[in-house]
Parts: C-alpha cells; sequence; structure tokens
C-alpha cells in the first residue's frame, strides 16, 4: 500500500470557531492564492498571501506550507500570531514556511494601516527586480504607480529577523516595494486593493519587459511624467477599497466562483 503523502488531509479550522469578519476574510485571501495561481504568479509551494484578523492586529492568516497555491481553501489557511505561532484548534499537521512569517510579520507589525500583504516570485517580476533602473514608469500602468515604488536591496533568503528592520524602513508609508534579484510584493487595506495593486505592478513589469525586449527607443518625455506624478497624489491613486480594489476584486470572485468556488470551504 502506498504511504499517504503529508498533505492528503490538510489542516484546517471549523468555520464556527471563526468570527464571520474573519471568515470573511478567509474567504477573500484563499480566492487571491486561486486567482493568482490562474494568472501564472504562484511558484509551487513557495511564496505567501497574508491578511490581518479583523479585531486582532497581532494575529493574521498565512497559507499552510507544503499546499499549492490552488489548494488553499478559507478553512486551511493558519492563523498565527506576530512571533510566528499558529492560533486556533486546527485538525492536521500546520508549517509555516520561515521565509514568509519574516517577511510578512514585519510589516503587519509595523504598519496598522495595512490590512493584506502579497509576495511574488514572478519571471518578470524578478526580472525588473534584476535591473538597476528597477520599474520604469513608460507605460499608463506603470504611470499610475509612480511615487508609490520602493526599494529594498537583497540581503540572502528572508529568513533572518534582523532583516525585517531595513525592510520596513524601505516600505515606510507606500504599499509597492520592489525587493531587489528577488521579486514584488505590495501593502494594501483589504485584499482586493493588495491584489488589484499587484495586477497592476506585474502588467506594469511584463510590458515593461516586451518593450525592451524590441530593443527600440523608449518614448516618453520627462516633463510627461513628472506632470503624471504630479496628479497621482491628487487622484490618491486610482485603485482603493471602494474604487478599483473594490469592483474588479469583486468582478474576479465571481469569475473564480463560475470555474471553482472550492476555495470557499
Amino acid at each position: 500500500m502506498n504511504k499517504p503523502h503529508d498533505f492528503d488531509l490538510p489542516a484546517g479550522i471549523r468555520r464556527d470557531l471563526c468570527t464571520p469578519e474573519e471568515w470573511q476574510v478567509r474567504v477573500e485571501l484563499a480566492a487571491a492564492y486561486r486567482l493568482a495561481d490562474r494568472f501564472g504568479w504562484s511558484m509551487l509551494i513557495f511564496n505567501h498571501i497574508t491578511a490581518r484578523v479583523p479585531g486582532a492586529d497581532e494575529h493574521f492568516l498565512i497559507n499552510n506550507f507544503g499546499l499549492m497555491y490552488d489548494e488553499i481553501t478559507a478553512s486551511n489557511l493558519l492563523k498565527i500570531d506576530l512571533d510566528g505561532n499558529v492560533v486556533g484548534d486546527y485538525r492536521g499537521e500546520t508549517r509555516v514556511n520561515r521565509a514568509g512569517y519574516v517577511i510578512h510579520s514585519a510589516v503587519h507589525a509595523a504598519r496598522h494601516d495595512v490590512q493584506c500583504v502579497m509576495h511574488t516570485h514572478s519571471v518578470a517580476g524578478e526580472a525588473v527586480a534584476s535591473i538597476e533602473p528597477g520599474l520604469l514608469h513608460i507605460n499608463q500602468d506603470s504611470m499610475q504607480l509612480t511615487g508609490q515604488v520602493a526599494y529594498h536591496d537583497f540581503e540572502g533568503l528572508a529568513v533572518d529577523d534582523a532583516e525585517k528592520r531595513s525592510l520596513v524602513a524601505d516600505l515606510g508609508d507606500k504599499n509597492v516595494l520592489i525587493l531587489r534579484n528577488h521579486g514584488l510584493m505590495t501593502a494594501g487595506s483589504s485584499v482586493g486593493e493588495a491584489f488589484m495593486l499587484m495586477w497592476l505592478l506585474e502588467h506594469a513589469c511584463r510590458t515593461q519587459v516586451a518593450a525592451l525586449s524590441m530593443g527600440q527607443p523608449l518614448h516618453g518625455s520627462q516633463d510627461m511624467l513628472t506632470r503624471i506624478a504630479n496628479l497621482v497624489p491628487q487622484q490618491q491613486y486610482v485603485i482603493t477599497p471602494t474604487g478599483l480594489g473594490g469592483l474588479p476584486f469583486r468582478s474576479l470572485l465571481r469569475w473564480l466562483d463560475r470555474h471553482d468556488s472550492s476555495y470557499r470551504d
């Protein structure tokens, strides 16, 4: 008889042990994992998307390390504290990835305005993170992020608590972080906002890689870019919890439900 895999029965928590507010965030976060997988942003069992538990600033939800993104559900997301301890009565084995804990706990501890943190290792994202200029504001998508992007230098695998301080300092009050030679990170006041910021950032990176691959001069004057940079703060950027961070994300949930609603389990 074949030996069962470790995660044939992934750890889960009963819905009646969660408040309605926590369960709603669990559903939205599980959807973000499934959507990230469908968009090609996942990387086997690695990388993370986390969300703060409503009413408990010191607790946040994270994937059980060992599950792929298309296996994530509302019930098998783990609730952990800022020290990395699993909180709650879970049936089955639980694992918390060290790098995921370090990066996400740093932001959740320092930025109480942030409800969701999303981190990816996409090909386009890593490519942009690996070139000296970083993100070039050369298309409509990247222009919407003018003045919103911070950078964090590579310090090796993010498994050392000592990196928390520099990561938080580099992020500052911005919601988009490019981790040099590593990948991308977004933070939002809701799961929808963080997800849509990542969608915009990923699309901007893919467009940049495509434009540079043509070997032609890039179009766009510095005067135009400066004008856009001055307009963005006045518009409080286009992705907000009640704006694009709400409507597009809700449309994506409907799209996901039409294909596979098991993320809600």
